[in-house]
């Protein structure tokens, strides 16, 4: 019995065995077997029992594998659908980054956090997660841990929000349109919105893509900002091309209809990429990364998340 465990542990600890079984898991994360949620706890389970043999490769490809499969998505919406769903968010949205910018400076200054630690919060938290602490640290220009740290505030709420947003809507009854709109609202990135409004439904997803794209559009005008308030004048706007791409997606799956024949099965590889980028992004998170978060910027990161979700959600269903 021992020598046996002793033969599981070794094989475990070997590189090449750790390689076959995350490149096995990934390719079950492809198949219909694994939601979105499982995906991103498998992803987490592995590099907690047997670490990430391809840590050091998979940053560079989370954020260009789940863009293809944003834009892949987009071969599913129609033109007049997107329009909808962009307009139904569009007061929330303006309401809600502009409420998270200034309760979080408030909260910086309550926790008494560092000034950039606490505005990439803020910014992770109002507009698109990661994608916007990225967009704004090279304009503010943070110390590699400050950014770190924001990184891994926002990614571990993302990951509770993917499990937690489901079972609340399903607990309070709402539509599909309610869900997809709540995601794209409440939820910080991209990757986890489009995921827990998968689970939840074909309309919600499509609503909840839509307008977190739209959110994401944002990126522009707070880094303007930003560049004053720091008074950085010459650093470059990081604009997220990628959205152009699901725009065109739309309109070819709008105005073609060649692409009917194929729109399903486009639709349904991207699902299966983004299942692939939370199994990803799950595997990057550690607990070793997870002890660094220290009490105030979590709590400072916690109030503002429930504050957009309860408060987008009160307005949603009111």
């Amino acid at each position: 019995m021992i020598s046996k465990f002793y033969n599981v542990k070794s094989f475990i600890q070997n590189e090449a065995s750790q390689k076959i079984i995350f490149i096995g898991s990934g390719l079950i994360c492809l198949t219909p077997l694994v939601s979105s949620p499982i995906a991103l706890a498998l992803g987490f389970g592995l590099v907690v029992f047997i670490g990430n043999p391809f840590e050091k490769y998979l940053h560079q490809y989370i954020h260009l594998l789940l863009q293809i499969s944003i834009v892949g998505l987009g071969f599913g919406l129609k033109l007049d659908e997107a329009l909808q769903a962009g307009k139904s968010g569009f007061v929330l949205t303006v309401a809600s980054i502009l409420t998270v910018m200034i309760a979080g400076y408030i909260l910086g200054r309550v926790f008494k956090l560092e000034k950039k630690l606490s505005y990439l919060i803020s910014a992770g938290t109002a507009i698109c997660g990661g994608s916007a602490i990225a967009a704004v640290s090279p304009i503010i220009k943070p110390a590699t841990k400050e950014i770190s740290l924001g990184l891994a505030i926002i990614f571990t709420l993302n990951s509770i929000a993917l499990f937690v947003y489901p079972a609340v809507g399903h607990l309070l009854q709402l539509s599909q349109e309610q869900f997809g709109l709540w995601c794209a609202v409440g939820i910080h990135d991209t990757s986890s919105v489009v995921g827990a409004a998968g689970k939840y439904g074909d309309e919600a997803l499509k609503i909840a893509t839509t307008v977190k794209l739209a959110r994401a559009l944002w990126i522009i005008p707070v880094s303007v900002i930003t560049m004053f308030i720091f008074k950085n004048k010459e650093s470059k706007i990081k604009i997220p091309w990628f959205i152009g791409w699901f725009i065109l997606a739309i309109l070819l799956n709008t105005y073609f209809p060649v692409f009917d024949k194929i729109s399903s099965s486009v639709t349904t590889v991207a699902k299966s990429g983004l299942n692939l980028t939370l199994f990803f992004i799950g595997s990057t998170l550690s607990l070793q990364t997870l002890k660094t978060i220290g009490i105030k910027p979590l709590a400072a990161a916690v109030i503002l998340w429930v504050m957009i979700s309860v408060g987008s959600l009160i307005y949603i269903i009111s």
